[in-house]
C-alpha cells in the first residue's frame, strides 16, 4: 500500500502540480481513507522522502564492481540514483521547490540531512573507503558535486539528462585529478 500511495501521489502531482497535491486528493482516487494514508505518511513531506528513498534504493541494488575506477564507480551510482527520479523529471524538481519556501525551514533542514544521508549511501555504493581528514575532504568534495549535479539535472531538458550526466563526468574527473575517489 505505501509504494501504492507514492505512486498515486506521482501520477496525480504531474496533472496538478506538487503544490497543489493534497492528501485528499490522493485517498479519494485511491478510493482509500485519509486514515489510511495516515498510517504510511504522516505529512506530504513523508512522501517525497519516500520518492528519494526510492532512488537511494535504487541506486543500491545496482552491482558495481570493485575493480572498476573509484570514479566510474560513483558515475554509475549517481546516474543509477538520476535514472530512478527521471520519470518524475519535473514533479521532482516541484518537490524541492516546495520544500524550499520560506516558511519551510523545517523542511529545509531535513533536506540537508537528506543530502548528508546520500552523499553517505553514495560513498557505500562506490565502495570508497577513505577515512579521517581524507574522508571529510571526500564528504565535501562529494556534497558539493552531487548539490550542483542534481541542481543541473532538474533543469536539464536534453535527451535523457545528457548535459548533467556529462558535468558528473567532468566532476569526477576533477576529484580523480585532486586524488579524491578513494
Amino acid at each position: 500500500m505505501r509504494q501504492q500511495i507514492l505512486d498515486a501521489a506521482l501520477q496525480l502531482a504531474a496533472t496538478t502540480g506538487w503544490e497543489q497535491l493534497t492528501l485528499q486528493q490522493i485517498a479519494i482516487a485511491m478510493q482509500i481513507q485519509l486514515a489510511d494514508i495516515y498510517q504510511h505518511y504522516r505529512t506530504k513531506d513523508d512522501l517525497v522522502d519516500a520518492w528519494f528513498d526510492r532512488a537511494d534504493t535504487a541506486m543500491l541494488s545496482m552491482p558495481i564492481s570493485a575493480d572498476l575506477p573509484a570514479s566510474t564507480r560513483l558515475q554509475q551510482a549517481m546516474q543509477q540514483w538520476l535514472a530512478a527520479l527521471s520519470p518524475c523529471h519535473k514533479v521532482t524538481g516541484q518537490m524541492l521547490l516546495y520544500k524550499l519556501e520560506p516558511g519551510h525551514i523545517h523542511l529545509q533542514l531535513g533536506g540537508l540531512l537528506r543530502i548528508s544521508r546520500t552523499v553517505q549511501w553514495l560513498r557505500e555504493a562506490a565502495g570508497l573507503t577513505a577515512s579521517g581528514v581524507a574522508r571529510i575532504g571526500q564528504e565535501l568534495a562529494l556534497s558539493s558535486m552531487f548539490v550542483a549535479v542534481f541542481i543541473y539535472w532538474l533543469n536539464d531538458n536534453s535527451a535523457g539528462q545528457q548535459h548533467s550526466l556529462n558535468l558528473l563526468q567532468r566532476k569526477l574527473h576533477w576529484g580523480d585529478n585532486l586524488q579524491l575517489w578513494r
